[in-house]
């Protein structure tokens, strides 16, 4: 990067951080370092809530991922705005009037201590990993432009989240994210204005869309079908999107502390429920566009040559091996063919992709993550790359801090002061609560660390990850919710059998991953059903 840029990137990050320290400077307790004292409006909230979801990975990997898959991934949000409508008329009232901390306390008034437990457990090893994953994607930038070393990097990013976090708590991560997503949209504009002005000066953005389109690279809605029927092992379609997106958002909305944590700290229900169905309303579109962006990095790709491979650093090690004279060739070979011939250049990169294979071996060769970061750093004039850089940090910072802070919140409340020591002064709360921030820093760092040998882009792997927990969690709530009869023993086995067979399930390959959530989900409520009359348990007072 030229010194523009490194200033344009070093005084936004520097201004938002001063901007949270200052508007979290009276936050010392625990209700404030959580809740931001429960004072937030709605839009606040909104933007807390998005910029949440809105992680370094959106900006890395969705592009990536539309520029590879087109844009049918946009179909895993359908379910969304069914889902904001159910949180905002079963989950936010029954959250708010008990005052709960965390959506798990909840479970215990529900059912028992162990319930509770269990679903705090579950939800803490989903975030953790996939917050340990988010903090390797703005690393993913600090390696390539600068070459480090991506185990350091993540220690040196880490490092600076657990900083910002353990400093503001909930008011600074939400006033942040204000500014932090108003940055976003901005850069993200500008770079989809540029993508469309770099190329020849005959093709409009209308074109660009069609080009795209030729490609398949539109094809928004897909029906999962194929000459043998339906097709379960298809990732995105409309069925998977609106069943299996509307439990996977049910459960992330609704049972998320990362995610309950921001609308908790809203004044009242009124303003939580504006800010979910806010969000319910934008969501969609904000997803599309960015998706969006990466169809017309496709289509500029067509009219100047693509990079053989997008992540440098690792052709360059490739390079010092004895499969430099291979990689060489085919790299000779890729110059010749011209840049809309596409069949051409996908067999040339595939055999490319093997020898780095053999190269670096036991490495991810899946260059995703990389195609915007390689366009930006490219294509874009100076100071602008510093800003989109900017952008996907800031976009880091929001999701990981709330990540982190919902995460210590859990186990502040859910654990420490449920099994260890129930009272605390205001200046113990407001230590732990630091300290337990502190060490799922730590942990998270240590995921992102042995994040660089995951297949997928980004974005699909922390999803998967979600899936795997998060229909057995919202199964817990359903039955909490709508099932009175079932009582605390049964639910309990039932989530546990439940975890297991989704586990099962997934690593037998035999559907996509997004109907896991409704899998995990239904086998709770079914297993408890039929465990009831078969075990004992306390009678739990209406």
């Amino acid at each position: 990067m030229s010194y523009q840029d490194w200033i344009v990137l070093v005084m936004t990050l520097s201004c938002i951080i001063i901007y949270g320290v200052y508007k979290s400077r009276t936050t010392k307790n625990l209700d404030g370092y959580f809740l931001s004292n429960r004072d937030m409006p709605w839009y606040l909230v909104l933007l807390s809530i998005m910029g949440t979801q809105a992680s370094a990975i959106t900006f890395i990997s969705a592009p990536g991922q539309a520029y590879t898959d087109g844009m049918r991934f946009v179909q895993y949000y359908f379910g969304l705005p069914l889902a904001m409508i159910v949180i905002c008329i079963v989950f936010v009232p029954v959250f708010n009037n008990l005052k709960v901390y965390t959506a798990y306390e909840f479970l215990e008034k529900r059912f028992d201590l162990k319930t509770r437990t269990l679903t705090s457990f579950l939800f803490q090893v989903s975030r953790g990993l996939s917050t340990g994953i988010s903090i390797y994607a703005p690393s993913l930038i600090l390696s390539s432009l600068l070459g480090w070393n991506i185990y350091y990097t993540n220690i040196i990013m880490g490092g600076m989240l657990i900083i910002y976090t353990v400093t503001g708590g909930a008011r600074a991560v939400a006033h942040t994210q204000k500014l932090q997503l108003i940055i976003i949209i901005i850069g993200m504009v500008i770079a989809g204005y540029l993508v469309v002005h770099l190329m020849p000066a005959n093709v409009g953005f209308l074109d660009a869309l069609h080009l795209g389109g030729k490609n398949g690279k539109m094809n928004i809605i897909t029906s999962g079908r194929n000459a043998n029927g339906f097709d379960w092992k298809d990732k995105y379609n409309i069925w998977s999107g609106v069943i299996g997106g509307f439990f996977l958002a049910l459960s992330y909305f609704g049972t998320d502390q990362s995610q309950v944590g921001r609308y908790l700290t809203a004044k009242n229900n009124r303003q939580s429920k504006l800010g979910l169905l806010m969000n319910g309303i934008v969501k969609v579109p904000m997803q599309f566009l960015i998706l969006m962006l990466g169809v017309l990095v496709f289509s500029f790709y067509q009219y100047h040559k693509a990079p053989i491979y997008f992540n440098e650093n690792q052709v360059e090690r490739a390079k010092g091996t004895i499969y430099k004279t291979a990689l060489l060739n085919l790299e000779s070979e890729y110059k010749n063919i011209s840049p809309g011939d596409n069949a051409k250049k996908a067999i040339i990169k595939n055999e490319y992709s093997a020898v780095l294979s053999k190269a670096l071996p036991g490495e991810d060769v899946n260059d995703t993550n990389y195609i915007f970061l390689r366009f930006v750093i490219d294509y874009l004039p100076k100071g602008l790359v510093g800003l989109l850089i900017a952008v996907i940090f800031l976009a880091a910072w929001g999701s990981i801090a709330a990540a982190l802070n919902a995460l210590a919140s859990c186990t502040v409340v859910d654990i420490h002061k449920r099994f260890f020591k129930k009272e605390l002064t205001q200046k113990e709360d407001y230590f732990i609560s630091k300290f337990y921030t502190f060490c799922w820093g730590i942990f998270c760092i240590l995921v992102a660390e042995f994040a660089s040998n995951l297949g997928n882009s980004l974005i699909e792997t922390v999803n998967i990850l979600g899936s795997l927990f998060y229909g057995v969690i919202l199964g817990i709530f359903m039955v909490a919710f709508w099932f009175r009869q079932i009582k605390a023993n049964a639910l309990f086995y039932a989530a546990l059998i439940a975890e297991i067979f989704v586990i099962i399930i997934y690593n037998s390959n035999v559907i996509s991953f997004l109907w896991l959530n409704v899998i995990g989900a239904i086998l709770v409520i079914i297993i408890s059903y039929l465990l009831q009359p078969f075990i004992k348990t306390r009678k739990i007072a209406a």
